[in-house]
């Protein structure tokens, strides 16, 4: 993400934050200042096709728990509208991208350094076996039949969550949720931290957090 751009509004982050920046309370702005701490883009979870609303809602609530900014929604059923009982409004805080088919998405992530690993029952290895130090996609894929074939066939990896019992799977939020603690408890414990934005990046998504913040922003642009 290079530029801020807001309800069809290209804004400059730096006038954004000096504009309201009075607006918002001390508590709110450092508050702002300890999330961007701990965001990334370098860690992005694709949705492949989910049917269930619920499920992606509660998918993003713990993407943005977990500080991912970023997520990609391949809405080949049905489009996303937030269920707001579930995800506790967490989509206005992140950079949501969404497609209407996998390669594109695919090939966006490719071209832009991610290796791709998706969440698949047969022919793959363990979670723990992939190095998410590195810029990684990870695909979760809809509830009656996984990941789609043509995200599968572009995919550097199939993984799963090893279970102990006589389920084969988790829901796919259950599965999400696992998924992100342990990519930022590896990325903690190889790195020493989680967050890794830009100061670039930073600027910008902290501008899009003052926006979020205040009703109805864009008057105090005109």
């Amino acid at each position: 993400m290079d530029i801020l751009e807001f309800e069809g509004q290209i804004l400059d982050p730096k006038t954004v934050i000096e504009k309201l920046a009075p607006l918002l309370t001390d508590n709110r702005r450092v508050r702002i200042q300890s999330v961007l701490k701990n965001r990334t883009y370098n860690i992005i979870p694709v949705l492949d096709g989910i049917y269930d609303r619920g499920n992606t809602s509660a998918v993003i609530r713990s993407a943005e728990s977990f500080g991912l900014q970023k997520m990609h929604l391949i809405e080949t059923q049905e489009k996303f509208k937030a269920a707001k009982s579930v995800s506790n409004g967490a989509d206005k805080w992140l950079d949501i991208t969404k497609w209407k088919h996998p390669i594109p998405c695919a090939k966006y992530l490719k071209d832009n350094n991610y290796q791709i690993v998706s969440t698949h029952l047969e022919s793959s290895v363990p979670i723990s076996h992939i190095d998410f130090t590195k810029p990684t996609a990870i695909v979760f894929g809809n509830e009656k039949d996984g990941v789609s074939q043509e995200m599968l066939e572009m995919s550097d990896a199939r993984i799963i969550i090893p279970m102990q019992g006589f389920s084969q799977s988790f829901n796919i939020s259950v599965a999400a949720a696992i998924s992100f603690y342990h990519i930022w408890s590896e990325r903690i414990r190889k790195l020493g931290q989680h967050g890794d934005l830009s100061d670039q990046q930073k600027s910008i998504v902290e501008a899009k957090y003052y926006l979020n913040s205040v009703d109805n922003p864009l008057r105090y642009f005109n």
